[in-house]
């Protein structure tokens, strides 16, 4: 952590990765209240960052096109976009971290088999799929989640399989077996904890490009639909006014870029500093 730390791309990550969690945890806190609240849209709409309605309300980004606060759903959004960003790693780790692991260690028919599944999905167009998936079912945001697990687990299955093969044949493992360990227990408590650190630096990366995805459906109209706010649901409300109102999409693009490189830094960072062989030199 120390070593993380003194990593000015990893403690940039963290920071602002912390800022925009503690903003989407404290919505209530930190915004007007309602990312849905229309008052009087004639009077409210397209008021510009730093504006007053005659209301009393103070909107630091401005108002959208009915009128809504865009920092309030901007902060709100914040909880759905990092939500399902955080949750499809989550499902695509799990997924890719058990097929890697037992096509690893349980060779023959079995190994085999998951792995051509594994060639045969990542063969496949992931956007095209992602497309076909979203279109067959009505978009929510527990769709997106599913979609975005079942389609990048395949990265992180290849990862863990090399991973845990490499370390089969390390005299640890071999020693575990010969002792009478049996197979599940060498690779659940011997091989799969030493096989993590390639799966963390992906699953940091991963949050970034899934939370880029959820936008990118969202905005086509097959992620989560308004008026639910999300990053990729407010700059599509906002692609029409970007003359008049740019400050509509142009905020949640900025945060969403932002969160992007924080994610991308973080896991560079996260990289160099599980990496043995860099903490050997170190010491």
């Amino acid at each position: 952590m120390k070593r993380l730390l003194r990593d000015r791309r990893g403690l940039f990550g963290l920071l602002v990765l912390a800022a925009i969690v503690l903003a989407a945890l404290a919505a209530p806190l930190v915004s007007s209240g309602d990312p849905d609240t229309q008052r009087d849209i004639v009077a409210t709409r397209f008021l510009p960052p730093l504006a007053g309605d005659r209301h009393g309300v103070f909107h630091p980004l401005g108002t959208d096109r009915f009128g809504r606060d865009v920092w309030t759903r901007l902060v709100y959004g914040a909880r759905v976009s990092l939500g399902v960003g955080f949750l499809a790693v989550l499902l695509s780790i799990t997924i890719g971290t058990a097929v890697g692991a037992v096509a690893a260690y349980w060779r023959g028919a079995v190994g085999a088999l998951l792995l051509a599944v594994t060639d045969f999905a990542l063969a496949l167009p992931r956007v095209v799929l992602l497309l076909l998936l979203a279109a067959l079912w009505r978009p929510s945001a527990a769709l997106v989640i599913i979609v975005l697990g079942v389609t990048g687990w395949m990265s992180v299955a290849r990862l863990v399989h090399g991973e845990v093969r490499a370390l089969a044949a390390r005299p640890f493992a071999e020693g575990a077996v010969a002792l009478g360990a049996g197979r599940g227990r060498v690779l659940w408590r011997h091989l799969l904890p030493n096989a993590l650190t390639p799966v963390i630096v992906a699953a940091a990366l991963g949050v970034g490009n899934a939370i880029l995805l959820e936008a990118g459906l969202s905005y086509l109209g097959l992620g989560v639909q308004p008026p639910t706010p999300s990053w990729g649901t407010m700059i599509a409300s906002g692609r029409d006014t970007l003359v008049n109102a740019p400050w509509v999409a142009t905020a949640p693009g900025l945060a969403l870029a932002l969160v992007v490189v924080a994610c991308t830094l973080l896991g560079d960072a996260l990289r160099d500093a599980l990496d043995p062989a860099r903490a050997g030199r170190e010491r």
